[in-house]
């Protein structure tokens, strides 16, 4: 039993860093109706900016992590600026293939600043086990779910309470409606694109701190998307729940079923389990079922 709640909790942990990538897209979705493919993208652009600027500049990194939080805001406002605005009204495929544009110019620029070879990322989090009773858990596993709890509870809590969260409400439900009374959609844009960054600079510090900043980050953000089918692409709760249904389950299925059908279970689990659950409910668990009338 002491084994099985190391890996479910070591799963958890993971599934709150995979719950933290999807709020980007849930909150880009939301106010725009756009699929984020570039969200993956923004968490290694954001690690290598990091990585680069402490290790090769010299940049402490205290100071280099709100540069690229600055640094994200502007390439949110770019974003907005050069790619959705001319696309307003387009058919959604559009907006979507413009993210995937989005995607491969944002790892191409941070390849010519820093080039493509992996980076360490030492963040200060001590890495020394902790034994609770017969049970042995990572300080820094911990240290990052608890970064990722308290993230993730500030964000339901933006989008929950806050006038700008209201606002983001109100696109998502209508976005003639929301212009009728007066709001701006390319302010919310830029709002909703500099908060995804800025969850990017957060999950590309701590995965970077922890896996070291290299390409395979892209794959590990990728882990978001079934986060979000599960969870549904309109719910932050959904995202929450779904993020720790997915690493719970993938880290007890590479445990306990990796020596019955071969290891690697991890590369693929998250996404069968969200296959087969969008078999029966294509919206997600939490996401709004849409009916159309004919």
């Amino acid at each position: 039993m002491a084994f099985f709640i190391e890996v479910l909790v070591g799963g958890l942990l993971a599934g709150l860093m995979y719950s933290l990538v999807a709020l980007g897209f849930v909150l880009i979705f939301k106010a725009s109706g756009i699929f984020n493919f570039a969200q993956a993208a923004m968490v290694l652009f954001a690690a290598m900016f990091i990585a680069g600027m402490s290790g090769e500049w010299g940049v402490p990194l205290w100071l280099a992590i709100p540069i690229t939080i600055v640094l994200m805001i502007g390439v949110a406002w770019v974003v907005e600026r050069v790619v959705l605005r001319p696309l307003v009204n387009q058919e959604p495929i559009v907006m979507f293939m413009s993210t995937i544009g989005i995607f491969f110019c944002l790892i191409g620029i941070a390849e010519i600043f820093w080039g493509s070879s992996s980076r360490t990322l030492d963040v200060g989090i001590p890495r020394d086990p902790i034994f609770v009773g017969n049970m042995l858990f990572q300080t820094y596993d911990l240290v990052a779910g608890g970064i990722a709890v308290v993230l993730v509870l500030l964000l339901a809590a933006f989008a929950q309470w806050t006038r700008m969260g209201r606002v983001l409400r109100a696109v998502a439900d209508d976005h003639q409606a929301a212009q009728a009374v007066g709001i701006r959609l390319s302010t919310v844009w830029v709002v909703v694109w500099s908060i995804a960054g800025f969850v990017a600079v957060v999950a590309g510090v701590v995965w970077g701190g922890n896996l070291g900043v290299q390409p395979v980050m892209v794959d590990v953000a990728f882990k978001a998307l079934p986060v979000l089918l599960l969870g549904g692409l309109t719910s932050i709760p959904g995202a929450i729940v779904a993020g720790l249904i997915i690493g719970g389950g993938e880290a007890l299925a590479e445990v306990y079923l990796g020596p019955i059908i071969g290891g690697g279970i991890q590369d693929w689990f998250a996404y069968m389990i969200a296959m087969a659950f969008m078999v029966y409910r294509p919206e997600g668990m939490f996401g709004e079922k849409i009916i159309e009338r004919i």
